[in-house]
């Protein structure tokens, strides 16, 4: 993903609220289910760590990412945003990558 493609989903990302909040009990398998499953309904998803949380809201970010198969746009504080493209007919388009891509 280029600078340009995560700063178009930054932009929108700044008009959603956090659907997820990580917790105390941090990264369970039930969490990472029902994350993977917001990705049938949605293709860019934020994310909150709770203070209670212990975790390193990066991490979070990452093993979360890794386990949807999806990809970390941005980790600001203790929110965090993903975007995983519909696989038939996306609804965010993205910006064409540069020629040196």
């Amino acid at each position: 993903m280029t600078s340009k493609q995560r700063a178009y989903l930054r932009s929108i990302s700044n008009s959603i609220e956090p659907l997820f909040m990580v917790g105390k009990s941090s990264l369970t398998p039930e969490f990472n289910e029902a994350v993977n499953e917001a990705f049938n309904t949605h293709e860019l998803i934020k994310l909150s760590v709770l203070k209670n949380c212990p975790d390193d809201p990066k991490e979070l970010a990452v093993t979360i990412a890794e386990r949807t198969r999806s990809e970390v746009v941005q980790v600001i504080g203790k929110k965090f945003i993903l975007y995983k493209p519909f696989p038939e007919n996306p609804v965010i388009i993205l910006p064409k990558a540069g020629k040196t891509e």
